[in-house]
């Protein structure tokens, strides 16, 4: 790949895939400050001036709950902007890879879920995003969807991990919801994923994958074992006790499924090895940011 466009370039993903792609080709790295997603003109006149070979689409609205309240703005960006950037990768030749979520499914299986699986979001964002899959699938021959689940990373303003440990440094008791089950993912190998699979990229590959991190979890498991880590590594916190509840318990604007698993069995074909276990990623997550935020006032105990 000569020339990639990275769209999404300073979500937490994207700034995980910003270096992990730079001995592939010339990496333009694009984010909203640059390129208004809502604005379809816009969109579609940059990608013509940056005439790219890989367009790789890591940018989403993710404010789950905040979309039931603005679902034409999610539409714009989860949608309709895939849609342009598959008509315009068509156009150049180019290959695009889109990020997507378990968000499309309703939850109703009780073992993982395979790329083949009838659709059925239960939100605004996971409608939107559904479109966006179907858009990049009616308007470019050479794609391919990736559908990943419970996304962090060191990167961003927030994510679960980032919330669990300022609410854990502020308070004894904390109360998660243990009936929601997924695999969290961490950003550094969902991204080391994405670059691995960018030299195999032939229409042959074209289609829709899973990829998460390996094993299962609720979010109150993941909460546990994320103070498990991190007062191993030293982060100071104040938490004494994490009390699982239910969704009923805990409602929130957006309906969420109760179990998204996504069956990586596909992908890891490809890439010759399975995700790595979620703990992994997440140990290694807590190491980075702990030495980002406190390692100098704090040193790592090893």
């Amino acid at each position: 790949m000569k020339r990639i466009l990275l769209l999404g370039s300073t979500g937490q993903l994207g700034q995980e895939l910003q270096p992990a792609l730079q001995s592939l080709g010339e990496v333009i790295g694009v984010g909203s400050q640059r390129v208004n997603f809502a604005e379809p003109d816009n969109l579609r006149s940059f990608v013509d001036e940056i005439q790219p070979d890989l367009i790789i689409n890591a940018a989403a609205y993710t404010a789950v709950d905040k979309a039931e309240s603005e679902p034409e703005l999610a539409k714009a960006v989860n949608a309709i902007a895939p849609s342009i950037l598959a008509q315009e990768a068509q156009k150049l030749g180019a290959f695009l890879i889109h990020i997507s979520t378990d968000y499309v499914f309703d939850g109703n299986h009780s073992h993982p879920y395979r790329e083949s699986n009838a659709t059925n979001p239960l939100s605004v964002y996971g409608k939107t995003k559904l479109a966006g899959e179907q858009a990049v699938r009616e308007n470019c021959l050479h794609h391919l969807i990736l559908r990943t689940a419970w996304v962090y990373g060191t990167h961003g303003k927030s994510n679960f991990v980032k919330t669990m440990l300022k609410l854990g440094a502020e308070r004894e008791e904390l109360r998660v919801v243990a009936d929601q089950i997924g695999s969290p993912t961490w950003t550094g190998d969902l991204a080391n994923a994405i670059a691995q699979l960018v030299p195999k990229l032939t229409s042959e590959l074209a289609g829709t994958y899973h990829y998460t991190n390996s094993g299962v979890a609720s979010w109150y498991d993941f909460a546990i074992a994320i103070f498990e880590e991190a007062q191993q590594l030293g982060f100071p916190l104040k938490v004494q006790q994490v009390v699982p509840i239910t969704t009923a318990e805990y409602p929130t604007p957006a309906r969420r499924p109760a179990y998204s698993v996504l069956s990586c069995g596909k992908i890891s074909t490809i890439l010759g090895t399975y995700p790595p276990h979620w703990r992994q990623g997440l140990r290694q997550m807590l190491r980075e940011l702990y030495a980002r935020t406190y390692e100098s006032a704090y040193p790592l105990r090893r």
